[in-house]
């Protein structure tokens, strides 16, 4: 699996595509890969304000629920409606047309935080030692 460079990640494997004070925001392909096949999304509201560490998105696959978690804080500015009708390209195209949600940065300096594809690589590979 291979990870863009020009994202940025989180440790609950999301990540982010920044361009300027908004940013897009989807699930890493080893994340959609441990989920398996989507099957349902729930979305948030365009307005809806997301605080950073919480959830701003439910995915149902074939093996689980899961919650996206807001990789930052921001009001939603736009949803990707595709994926109600076709919520596999969460699978089937995790860093394109499987995006979620953009969201408008409430806090700049809270991109910061977020982990280079370095950072989120290794995070992957100690996690595989555990």
């Amino acid at each position: 699996m291979i990870n863009p460079k020009d994202l940025k990640y989180t440790k609950e494997h999301v990540w982010v595509r920044i361009n300027g004070s908004q940013v897009t925001v989807g699930i890493t392909d080893i994340a959609q890969s441990l989920m398996g096949d989507v099957v349902f999304i729930e979305l948030s509201a365009i307005g809806d304000e997301c605080a950073s560490g919480e959830p701003m998105a439910r995915i149902e696959s074939v093996k689980a629920v899961s919650e996206v978690i807001a990789p930052i804080g921001g009001k939603v500015i736009e949803v990707n409606t595709g994926l109600e009708s076709s919520p596999e390209l969460i699978n089937e195209e995790p860093y394109g047309g499987g995006w979620i949600a953009v969201l408008e940065v409430s806090d700049i300096a809270e991109l910061d935080g977020l982990l280079t594809v370095e950072e989120y690589g290794r995070l992957l590979i100690e996690g595989e030692e555990q």
